[in-house]
C-alpha cells in the first residue's frame, strides 16, 4: 500500500445551538485516499420497525421515509458512500420494505464495466438459521457469509435512518493510521442529550476506555465527560461539558468482524462494542459537523422544515458531493398568484393563488386556489392521477383542496384533502389522534393515502 498523507485536522466552533453539538463542518478532506475506499464494504442497517416515526412507518419501512420533498432517508448513507469512493454497498431490510425495495431497485444503476452496486438483503431463512433479525449485530451476522466473499480489507456499518453529510475517507484514514481494530464515529453532545446516546470515553490518542448506553445515573455521567486534554487536541475550551456520543457508524477490520460476531450478540451498541473494548484497539473518530438522528416525528419535522431557512444546517447539495434519488423526468412545477415565504417546492408541482410559509412541497403535489399552509410538509404523490385516468366520480382529488387551512403538519403522500378543511394541534393533546390523523409531539400527521372530508376541523 502507498505511503498514507499526513493526518490533517481543523478548528470547529462549538455552540450551544444543535443540542450542544459541534455544527462547523469538517475540512478534513483526503480525496486522494482511494485505495481504502476501494478496499472498503458498505453495510446500510434498513431494517429496522421505526415505531416512533408512525405513521409515517404504517407502511413504509424507515429508510424509506421521504425528505427534503424529493429523497428518501435512505439516499443520505448511500450517497456518501459514493462521493466517498465506496462503490460496494449492501443495505439490509426486513420491515414494510417493499418501498425501500422498489426505491433501491429504482435510483441505484450502474453501467456493465464497474465493479459498483447497490444491492438488497432481505432478511431470509438459510440453513444457519430462520429467524428475523434480532438486532443489527445479529443482521450483519446472518450475511457474514456473503461480506466475506469479497476481497474487502473494511467494513463500515451504517444506519439508514441519519441527516448527515460525511466523507468516509477521513474515518478510514483515522482508523488505518491509528492501527485500530474498529473505530467508532462520535459526536460531541451536550449533558442533557448524553441520556439519549451511548457515550464513549476516549483518552487523548482518542482510544475508546469505556462505554455506557444511554447513562442516567449522574455520578456516572460526570465520568465520562471529556477529559480536558481531548477537549483541547480539538482546539476547544477544555472547561466545556460535553460528551461523545456514538453516532452508529463503525468501521471494522475484516477479521475482526468475523471473531465480534462469532457469539450469540444481538446488537452493536448494546452488546458488541461493550465487549470489545478493552481486549481490542477500538477507537473514535471525532466528527464535527451537523448530524440528526431522523428518531421522532419531532426531529422528522424540525430537520426538513430547517431545509427552508436561510442558512440550513443540512443541504442536499453540496460542490462535487450531491445526494443521489431517483430520476424521475418529471415537469417543472407551476405557480400561479402565489405567496411564498421560505419554501422547497419539487418537481411536478401545481400551486395556484394559495400561500405558502415556511414549507417543503413535495414531488406532484396539487394545492388549490385559497389554500394557506404554514409549517407544513407535504410529501406530494407517487403518480399523476391524469396517468391513472382521472379522479374517479365523487372522491375528493390527491392534494390539498380549495380555501384550506394547515400548520404544524405532515401531509404524507397521495393525501385526499378536501375543500375548506382546517388543520392544527393547538388547543389539542401534543400525542392523540382521530379518524385520519395522528397527532405525536404536536404535530398533525396525515397518514398516506388518507382522505380527509370537506369542510372538516382537525
Amino acid at each position: 500500500m502507498s505511503p498514507l498523507p499526513p493526518k490533517v485536522t481543523d478548528k470547529a466552533a462549538i455552540t450551544p445551538q444543535n443540542n450542544g453539538r459541534i455544527t462547523s463542518f469538517s475540512k478534513m478532506q483526503h480525496k486522494h485516499v482511494i485505495a481504502p475506499a476501494a478496499r472498503t464494504l458498505a453495510i446500510i442497517m434498513g431494517g429496522g420497525a421505526g415505531t416512533r416515526l408512525f405513521p409515517l412507518t404504517k407502511d413504509r419501512a424507515k429508510p424509506a421515509v421521504p425528505i427534503g420533498g424529493k429523497y428518501r432517508l435512505v439516499d443520505v448513507p448511500i450517497s456518501n458512500c459514493l462521493n466517498s469512493g465506496i462503490r460496494g454497498i449492501y443495505v439490509l431490510t426486513q420491515f414494510n420494505s417493499t418501498s425501500l425495495h422498489r426505491h433501491i431497485n429504482a435510483s441505484y444503476k450502474f453501467d456493465n464495466f464497474s465493479h459498483s452496486f447497490v444491492e438488497i438483503l432481505a432478511a431470509q431463512q438459510t440453513p444457519e438459521g430462520s429467524t428475523w433479525y434480532q438486532g443489527t449485530a445479529d443482521a450483519v451476522r446472518q450475511n457474514l457469509r456473503t461480506f466475506l466473499e469479497g476481497n474487502h480489507d473494511y467494513f463500515i456499518i451504517l444506519s439508514g435512518d441519519q441527516l448527515y453529510r460525511m466523507d468516509y475517507r477521513d474515518v478510514l484514514l483515522q482508523h488505518i493510521e491509528g492501527g485500530a481494530d474498529l473505530t467508532i464515529a462520535c459526536i460531541p453532545v451536550n449533558r442533557e442529550s448524553a441520556t439519549g446516546f451511548g457515550i464513549m470515553e476516549a483518552d487523548s490518542q482518542q482510544r475508546i476506555t469505556r462505554f455506557v448506553e444511554k447513562p442516567t445515573d449522574g455520578a456516572v455521567l460526570s465520568e465520562l465527560r471529556m477529559k480536558p486534554e481531548v477537549l483541547r487536541d480539538l482546539e476547544e475550551p477544555d472547561q466545556q461539558e460535553l460528551y461523545l456520543a456514538s453516532m452508529g457508524i463503525y468501521v471494522f477490520n475484516r477479521k475482526v468482524l468475523a471473531d465480534c460476531l462469532d457469539n450469540t450478540l444481538d446488537d452493536f451498541g448494546k452488546n458488541i462494542i461493550p465487549s470489545t473494548i478493552g481486549s481490542r484497539n477500538v477507537q473514535a473518530y471525532i466528527f464535527r459537523g451537523y448530524w440528526e438522528d431522523i428518531g421522532t416525528i419531532r426531529s422528522f419535522f424540525d430537520a426538513n422544515l430547517n431545509l427552508c431557512d436561510p442558512k440550513p444546517q443540512y443541504n442536499f447539495y453540496a460542490p462535487g458531493a450531491p445526494i443521489y434519488t431517483q430520476s424521475r423526468f418529471l415537469p417543472a412545477s407551476v405557480i400561479e398568484e402565489t405567496v411564498v415565504d421560505r419554501a422547497m417546492i419539487s418537481d411536478g408541482c401545481q400551486i395556484r393563488s394559495a400561500r405558502l410559509e415556511r414549507c417543503i412541497v413535495g414531488i406532484r403535489s396539487f394545492i388549490n386556489p385559497g389554500a394557506r399552509l404554514r409549517n407544513t410538509i407535504v410529501m406530494g404523490s407517487d403518480y399523476f392521477e391524469s396517468d391513472m385516468g382521472g379522479t374517479p366520480a365523487g372522491e375528493i382529488p390527491i392534494g390539498i383542496g380549495r380555501d384550506c387551512v394547515i400548520e404544524d403538519a405532515i401531509i404524507d403522500k397521495n393525501a385526499r384533502i378536501g375543500d375548506g378543511v382546517v388543520i392544527t394541534p393547538h388547543d389539542k393533546d401534543a400525542n392523540s389522534e382521530g379518524p385520519g390523523y395522528y397527532i405525536r409531539d404536536g404535530i398533525v400527521v396525515i397518514p398516506k393515502n388518507a382522505v380527509i372530508p370537506s369542510g372538516t376541523r382537525i
